[in-house]
Protein backbone atom coordinates (compact mmCIF):
# COMPACT_ATOMS: atom_id res chain seq x y z
CA UNK A 1 0.00 0.00 0.00
CA UNK A 2 1.41 3.50 -0.99
CA UNK A 3 1.77 5.68 1.68
CA UNK A 4 0.35 8.78 0.73
CA UNK A 5 -3.07 6.57 0.19
CA UNK A 6 -2.92 5.72 3.53
CA UNK A 7 -1.85 8.71 4.93
CA UNK A 8 -5.34 10.47 2.77
CA UNK A 9 -7.18 8.05 4.49
CA UNK A 10 -6.17 8.20 7.83
CA UNK A 11 -6.40 11.93 7.44
CA UNK A 12 -10.01 12.22 6.10
CA UNK A 13 -10.89 9.44 8.82
CA UNK A 14 -9.70 11.65 11.11
CA UNK A 15 -10.23 15.32 10.60
CA UNK A 16 -14.30 14.45 10.48
CA UNK A 17 -14.04 13.13 14.21
CA UNK A 18 -11.92 15.82 15.33
CA UNK A 19 -13.77 18.40 14.37
CA UNK A 20 -16.98 16.77 15.93
CA UNK A 21 -15.09 16.17 19.48
CA UNK A 22 -14.29 19.80 19.33
CA UNK A 23 -17.85 20.62 18.97
CA UNK A 24 -18.90 17.86 21.88
CA UNK A 25 -15.49 19.25 24.26
CA UNK A 26 -16.97 22.86 24.38
CA UNK A 27 -20.02 21.16 25.93
CA UNK A 28 -17.77 20.76 29.05
CA UNK A 29 -15.54 23.58 28.49
CA UNK A 30 -16.67 24.58 32.30
CA UNK A 31 -14.84 21.80 33.67
CA UNK A 32 -12.89 20.17 30.85
CA UNK A 33 -11.48 16.46 30.97
CA UNK A 34 -7.89 15.63 31.49
CA UNK A 35 -6.69 15.51 28.16
CA UNK A 36 -4.41 12.17 28.66
CA UNK A 37 -7.84 10.55 29.72
CA UNK A 38 -9.72 11.96 26.59
CA UNK A 39 -6.88 10.88 24.20
CA UNK A 40 -6.72 7.27 25.86
CA UNK A 41 -10.04 7.24 24.92
CA UNK A 42 -10.27 7.93 21.64
CA UNK A 43 -6.98 5.58 20.86
CA UNK A 44 -9.38 2.65 22.96
CA UNK A 45 -12.06 3.46 20.64
CA UNK A 46 -10.28 3.56 17.34
CA UNK A 47 -7.98 -0.04 18.48
CA UNK A 48 -11.76 -1.02 18.77
CA UNK A 49 -12.43 -1.17 15.20
CA UNK A 50 -10.01 -4.23 14.73
CA UNK A 51 -12.21 -6.16 17.22
CA UNK A 52 -15.38 -5.34 15.85
CA UNK A 53 -14.14 -6.29 12.62
CA UNK A 54 -13.38 -9.83 13.90
CA UNK A 55 -16.28 -10.12 15.58
CA UNK A 56 -18.15 -9.42 13.46
CA UNK A 57 -17.11 -11.75 10.75
CA UNK A 58 -17.20 -14.38 13.08
CA UNK A 59 -21.29 -13.59 13.79
CA UNK A 60 -21.87 -12.88 9.93
CA UNK A 61 -20.21 -16.54 9.52
CA UNK A 62 -22.00 -17.83 12.48
CA UNK A 63 -25.71 -16.89 11.02
CA UNK A 64 -25.29 -17.26 7.96
CA UNK A 65 -23.63 -21.01 7.68
CA UNK A 66 -26.49 -21.85 10.49
CA UNK A 67 -29.05 -20.68 8.18
CA UNK A 68 -30.43 -18.57 11.07
CA UNK A 69 -30.85 -15.25 9.10
CA UNK A 70 -31.81 -16.55 5.36
CA UNK A 71 -33.83 -12.99 5.04
CA UNK A 72 -32.10 -10.42 2.99
CA UNK A 73 -31.67 -7.55 4.54
CA UNK A 74 -30.39 -9.68 7.38
CA UNK A 75 -31.77 -7.92 9.89
CA UNK A 76 -29.91 -10.52 12.47
CA UNK A 77 -26.61 -9.69 11.32
CA UNK A 78 -27.41 -5.91 11.35
CA UNK A 79 -27.90 -6.13 15.11
CA UNK A 80 -25.68 -8.68 16.12
CA UNK A 81 -22.83 -5.84 14.27
CA UNK A 82 -24.76 -3.30 15.72
CA UNK A 83 -24.81 -5.07 19.52
CA UNK A 84 -20.44 -5.43 18.94
CA UNK A 85 -19.74 -1.83 18.04
CA UNK A 86 -21.95 -0.83 20.68
CA UNK A 87 -20.38 -2.47 23.17
CA UNK A 88 -16.99 -2.49 22.20
CA UNK A 89 -17.40 1.81 22.44
CA UNK A 90 -18.64 0.96 25.75
CA UNK A 91 -15.96 -0.86 27.04
CA UNK A 92 -13.46 1.38 25.75
CA UNK A 93 -14.74 4.25 27.49
CA UNK A 94 -15.50 2.34 30.60
CA UNK A 95 -11.66 0.73 31.10
CA UNK A 96 -10.02 4.36 30.42
CA UNK A 97 -12.61 6.40 32.42
CA UNK A 98 -15.84 5.40 33.70
CA UNK A 99 -14.42 2.89 36.37
CA UNK A 100 -11.82 5.37 37.34
CA UNK A 101 -12.29 8.74 39.96
CA UNK A 102 -12.16 10.71 36.75
CA UNK A 103 -15.44 10.08 36.31
CA UNK A 104 -16.51 12.89 38.80
CA UNK A 105 -19.38 14.50 37.45
CA UNK A 106 -22.53 13.63 35.36
CA UNK A 107 -21.42 15.27 32.06
CA UNK A 108 -18.40 13.16 32.38
CA UNK A 109 -20.18 10.02 31.12
CA UNK A 110 -21.36 11.52 27.54
CA UNK A 111 -17.75 13.57 27.24
CA UNK A 112 -15.77 10.40 27.71
CA UNK A 113 -18.70 8.04 25.74
CA UNK A 114 -18.61 10.38 22.52
CA UNK A 115 -15.10 10.31 22.63
CA UNK A 116 -14.27 6.77 22.17
CA UNK A 117 -17.70 6.54 19.54
CA UNK A 118 -15.41 9.17 17.68
CA UNK A 119 -12.24 7.33 18.12
CA UNK A 120 -14.18 4.48 16.21
CA UNK A 121 -15.82 6.29 13.53
CA UNK A 122 -12.17 7.90 12.63
CA UNK A 123 -10.24 4.44 12.49
CA UNK A 124 -13.71 3.03 10.51
CA UNK A 125 -13.62 6.31 8.02
CA UNK A 126 -10.12 5.81 7.23
CA UNK A 127 -10.56 1.60 6.34
CA UNK A 128 -13.79 2.78 4.26
CA UNK A 129 -11.79 5.37 2.42
CA UNK A 130 -8.54 2.99 1.29
CA UNK A 131 -10.50 1.11 -1.47
CA UNK A 132 -11.47 4.13 -3.64
CA UNK A 133 -8.47 5.88 -2.90
CA UNK A 134 -6.35 2.51 -3.84
CA UNK A 135 -8.52 2.31 -7.00
CA UNK A 136 -7.60 6.06 -7.85
CA UNK A 137 -11.36 6.93 -7.25
CA UNK A 138 -10.52 10.30 -5.93
CA UNK A 139 -14.66 11.41 -6.56
CA UNK A 140 -15.98 8.45 -4.88
CA UNK A 141 -13.83 8.81 -1.79
CA UNK A 142 -15.01 12.49 -1.45
CA UNK A 143 -18.54 11.69 -1.20
CA UNK A 144 -17.64 8.65 0.88
CA UNK A 145 -16.29 10.82 3.70
CA UNK A 146 -18.88 13.19 2.83
CA UNK A 147 -21.59 10.86 4.02
CA UNK A 148 -19.61 9.10 6.96
CA UNK A 149 -18.99 12.63 8.12
CA UNK A 150 -23.10 13.59 7.55
CA UNK A 151 -24.20 10.11 8.61
CA UNK A 152 -22.24 7.42 10.26
CA UNK A 153 -19.90 9.50 12.27
CA UNK A 154 -23.48 11.20 13.73
CA UNK A 155 -24.64 7.83 14.61
CA UNK A 156 -21.50 6.63 16.46
CA UNK A 157 -22.07 9.80 18.48
CA UNK A 158 -25.95 10.08 18.79
CA UNK A 159 -25.86 6.16 20.12
CA UNK A 160 -22.78 6.66 22.74
CA UNK A 161 -24.11 10.03 23.97
CA UNK A 162 -27.50 8.10 24.38
CA UNK A 163 -25.72 5.91 26.96
CA UNK A 164 -23.56 8.35 28.40
CA UNK A 165 -27.30 10.98 28.89
CA UNK A 166 -28.53 7.91 30.97
CA UNK A 167 -24.97 7.56 32.88
CA UNK A 168 -25.63 11.11 33.52
CA UNK A 169 -29.36 10.96 34.88
CA UNK A 170 -28.38 8.14 37.43
CA UNK A 171 -25.01 9.54 38.34
CA UNK A 172 -26.35 10.55 41.64
CA UNK A 173 -28.42 7.46 42.32
CA UNK A 174 -26.01 5.03 43.35
CA UNK A 175 -23.94 1.94 41.66
CA UNK A 176 -26.90 -0.22 40.97
CA UNK A 177 -28.92 2.66 39.25
CA UNK A 178 -25.75 2.97 37.02
CA UNK A 179 -25.69 -0.27 35.92
CA UNK A 180 -29.15 -0.03 34.99
CA UNK A 181 -29.25 2.99 33.54
CA UNK A 182 -25.97 2.23 31.26
CA UNK A 183 -27.86 -1.21 30.00
CA UNK A 184 -30.77 0.17 29.27
CA UNK A 185 -28.69 3.08 27.34
CA UNK A 186 -27.33 0.38 25.48
CA UNK A 187 -30.26 -0.92 24.67
CA UNK A 188 -31.29 2.18 23.22
CA UNK A 189 -27.92 2.54 21.51
CA UNK A 190 -28.03 -1.03 20.16
CA UNK A 191 -31.55 -0.11 18.68
CA UNK A 192 -30.89 2.82 17.43
CA UNK A 193 -27.42 1.57 15.49
CA UNK A 194 -29.00 -1.37 14.19
CA UNK A 195 -32.35 0.95 12.35
CA UNK A 196 -30.29 3.01 11.14
CA UNK A 197 -28.05 0.09 9.36
CA UNK A 198 -31.57 -1.77 8.55
CA UNK A 199 -32.48 1.33 6.58
CA UNK A 200 -29.63 2.72 5.30
CA UNK A 201 -29.26 -0.20 3.45
CA UNK A 202 -32.64 -0.82 2.21
CA UNK A 203 -33.52 2.97 1.32
CA UNK A 204 -33.52 4.98 -2.03
CA UNK A 205 -31.51 7.86 -2.57
CA UNK A 206 -34.35 10.26 -1.32
CA UNK A 207 -35.14 8.21 1.45
CA UNK A 208 -31.25 8.17 2.73
CA UNK A 209 -31.76 12.38 3.30
CA UNK A 210 -35.19 11.27 5.61
CA UNK A 211 -32.83 9.01 7.93
CA UNK A 212 -30.18 11.69 8.21
CA UNK A 213 -32.71 13.96 9.27
CA UNK A 214 -33.64 12.10 11.82
CA UNK A 215 -29.97 11.43 13.40
CA UNK A 216 -29.64 15.06 13.63
CA UNK A 217 -33.13 15.26 15.15
CA UNK A 218 -31.83 12.97 17.67
CA UNK A 219 -28.63 14.97 18.20
CA UNK A 220 -30.50 18.12 18.92
CA UNK A 221 -32.73 16.21 21.37
CA UNK A 222 -29.46 14.76 23.04
CA UNK A 223 -28.14 18.20 22.93
CA UNK A 224 -30.65 19.79 25.14
CA UNK A 225 -30.67 17.05 27.53
CA UNK A 226 -26.87 17.22 28.10
CA UNK A 227 -27.83 21.19 29.06
CA UNK A 228 -30.25 19.75 31.25
CA UNK A 229 -27.76 17.81 32.43
CA UNK A 230 -24.64 20.22 32.84
CA UNK A 231 -26.53 23.07 34.49
CA UNK A 232 -25.38 22.21 38.01
CA UNK A 233 -21.30 22.53 36.30
CA UNK A 234 -22.42 26.26 35.15
CA UNK A 235 -21.59 27.44 38.91
CA UNK A 236 -18.06 26.49 38.08
CA UNK A 237 -18.24 28.92 34.80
Amino acid sequence: MESPVLFVALLGGLLPALLWLTFWLLEDRCQPEPKRYLFLCFVAGAAGVYLALQLERLACSYLIAGGICPTHPPTLILFSWAAIEEVIKFGAAYLVALRLRVFDEPLDAVIYLVTAALGFSAFENALFLLTPLQDGEVLKSIITGDLRFIGATLLHSLSSATIGVALALAFYKGVAARRVAALVGLILAITLHTLFNFFILGSSGGATFWIFLCIWFGIVVLLFMTEQVKQPARDYC
